[in-house]
C-alpha cells in the first residue's frame, strides 16, 4: 500500500505562512522613515509611529526628531515632543535650547535653560555657548552674566568656545571692557578669538583699536580682513579699498561678503565706477549672483545713479530675498518710478513673498514722487488691514506730504494724533519741516501741545531746528 505523500509531516510547506504580516518597526526603520520625510505632515505620522511602536524612549530618535522639527520652524510641535521625554539627556536639552535659539526664540531658550537647571540636569561645555548665544540674540546681559559666573563655578569656563561666544555677547551688548578682559586674558586664541574681537570692537566703533589688534593677528583669513573692511567702508571707504589691495597682495581669496562691504564702501563715496569695477571683479571671480552680494549691488547701482543697472541685477537674480525686494522697490520709488515700483510689489506678492513694514515705506515714497495720493492712501490703508502692520514714522511722513501738498490739514493732524506720545528725532525735524513749507499752523501747535516740553533736551531741540533750516535752504 503506497503512503500518501502529501500526508507526510515533510509535504507541509516550511514558509511563513502569514507571507503579508508586517516587517518589525524598530528604532533602525523609524530613523530610516524620519530621514524620509519631505513635510511636516509626514513627521506627524511618522512621529505617532514612533508612538504606537514603544520606541519614544529612544532620545537618539528622538533627537532627530527635535531636529527636523527644527528645521521646518515647527518650534511648538518640538516643545510638545520635548515635555513628553522622561529624565532628557543633557545633549537633549542642548539641542533644544539650540533650536530655540536658532528659531528666533532665545526668551524661550533662556527659560528652558533656567528649567533645566532647576531640575538638576548638569550643564555641559556644549550648553554654554548655546546660552550664551540666546543671551546674545535677546540682548539679556544681565542673564548673560549670570551665565557666565555659572561657568565659572562649574569650571567649563576655560573652554574656547565658550569664552568666544562670551566675548561676543559682551561686544554685542555695548560692554566693551568686558569684552576685552577675556580677549586678554586667553591663554589660547584662535582665529575665531582674533576675528570676534576685530568684529566685537568695529560694532562698537572702536575702529582704530580694531585696527591695532588686526595689525598683531598672526594668522588673518578672510573673515577678520572682510570684518576690518566692513568696519571702514561706512567710515573710511577709502581705506577699505587700500586693505582690499594689501588683502589681494596677500593672497587672501575674498568672499562674497567682502565684496559686499566693498560695495557699501562704493555707495559711501558715490563712486559708479568702482561699483562697476567691483561688480565685474565678481564676475571674473567666479561669484555667482546671491541673495546679499545681488541686494548689494541693486542697492550700490541705485544710489550712484544707475537704476538701469540695478533693475537688470534684479531681473537677473534667481534668488530674492525681502531684503532684496525691498531695495528695488525703493530704488523705484525715489527715483519717482511709482508704477514700476507697484508693478515690483504686485510680482512680489504674486510670489507669495510677505511684505514688512520697510517694503511699504518704499511704496509710499513712490508715491510721494508721483505726488499720487490716491494710491498713497491705498496702500497705507492696505498695509494695515491686509497685513497687519503698524505705521512707523516713515510711513506717517509719507503720507503727512501727501496731505500737506493736497491741502487735507485735518487728515495731516489725524496721522499725527496716531504718533507716539512722544515723536522721534526723524520724524520731528520732518513735521516741522513739513509744517514751515505748507504753512500748516494747526501742525505745529498740535506738535508742541503733543510734546511735553520738559522732557526734550534743548541741544536735541535745536539739531532739529537746525535741519529744518538745511531742508529750507535747499
Amino acid at each position: 500500500m503506497v503512503a500518501c505523500l502529501s500526508c507526510t509531516p515533510d509535504a507541509f510547506p516550511r514558509t511563513n505562512p502569514f507571507p503579508f504580516s508586517k516587517p518589525q518597526f524598530g528604532s533602525q526603520e523609524a530613523l530610516l522613515s524620519l530621514h524620509k520625510c519631505t513635510n511636516f505632515k509626514h513627521l506627524k505620522r511618522v512621529y505617532a509611529k514612533i508612538i504606537r511602536h514603544g520606541l519614544s524612549h529612544d532620545q537618539l530618535l528622538i533627537r532627530r526628531l527635535l531636529s527636523i522639527c527644527s528645521s521646518y520652524g515647527k518650534m511648538d510641535f518640538a516643545t510638545l515632543v520635548f515635555h513628553q521625554i522622561q529624565g532628557p539627556l543633557t545633549f537633549t536639552w542642548n539641542l533644544m535650547i539650540r533650536s530655540y535659539t536658532i528659531n528666533d526664540c532665545s526668551k524661550q531658550a533662556l527659560l528652558l535653560f533656567n528649567l533645566m537647571i532647576s531640575q538638576g540636569f548638569p550643564p555641559d561645555k556644549f550648553t554654554f555657548p548655546f546660552v550664551i548665544k540666546a543671551c546674545s540674540a535677546a540682548s539679556a546681559i544681565e542673564m548673560g552674566e549670570v551665565v557666565h559666573g555659572l561657568a565659572i563655578k562649574t569650571g567649563f569656563v576655560g573652554d574656547l568656545f565658550v569664552l568666544n561666544t562670551l566675548m561676543d555677547l559682551y561686544f554685542k551688548c555695548g560692554k566693551v571692557d568686558f569684552g576685552c578682559k577675556i580677549f586678554e586674558k586667553m591663554r589660547v586664541r584662535s582665529v575665531v578669538s582674533w576675528t570676534t574681537m576685530i568684529s566685537g570692537l568695529v560694532s562698537c566703533a572702536e575702529l582704530d583699536a580694531a585696527r591695532g589688534v588686526f595689525e598683531k593677528m598672526p594668522g588673518k583669513n578672510v573673515v577678520s580682513w572682510t570684518a576690518l573692511i566692513n568696519g571702514y567702508a561706512r567710515n573710511q571707504p577709502e581705506e577699505a579699498f587700500e586693505l582690499f589691495w594689501r588683502m589681494q597682495l596677500d593672497n587672501v581669496r575674498p568672499n562674497e561678503f567682502t565684496l559686499v562691504s566693498l560695495l557699501k564702501a562704493c555707495t559711501e563715496m558715490g563712486s559708479l565706477k568702482l561699483g562697476r569695477w567691483i561688480h565685474d571683479f565678481a564676475l571674473k571671480n567666479g561669484f555667482k549672483l546671491g541673495i546679499f552680494l545681488g541686494t548689494a549691488l541693486i542697492d550700490m547701482y541705485s544710489k550712484c545713479g544707475s537704476l538701469e543697472d540695478a533693475r537688470k541685477v534684479f531681473d537677473k537674480m534667481q534668488v530674492k530675498s525681502l531684503a532684496t525686494w525691498n531695495s528695488m522697490i525703493t530704488s523705484l520709488g525715489v527715483h519717482g518710478c511709482g508704477e514700476e515700483a507697484i508693478s515690483v510689489f504686485t510680482e512680489m506678492e504674486r510670489g507669495n513673498v510677505r511684505p514688512d513694514a520697510i517694503t511699504f515705506v518704499g511704496l509710499l515714497c513712490a508715491c510721494v514722487q508721483t505726488n499720487n495720493l490716491e494710491e498713497g492712501q491705498r496702500y497705507f490703508k492696505y498695509m494695515g488691514e491686509h497685513y497687519g502692520i503698524t505705521p512707523i514714522p516713515e510711513h506717517l511722513i509719507c503720507m503727512t506730504e501727501l496731505y500737506s501738498r493736497a491741502g487735507m490739514l485735518d487728515e495731516d493732524c489725524k496721522l499725527v494724533n496716531a504718533m507716539p506720545s512722544e515723536p522721534n528725532d526723524n520724524i520731528l525735524p520732518a513735521l516741522l519741516h513739513l509744517s514751515k513749507v505748507y504753512g500748516i499752523v494747526n501742525m505745529e501747535k498740535f506738535l508742541y501741545g503733543k510734546l511735553d516740553v520738559s522732557t526734550i533736551d534743548a541741544n536735541s531741540l535745536r539739531q532739529n531746528w537746525l535741519q529744518v533750516s538745511k531742508w529750507d535752504a535747499g
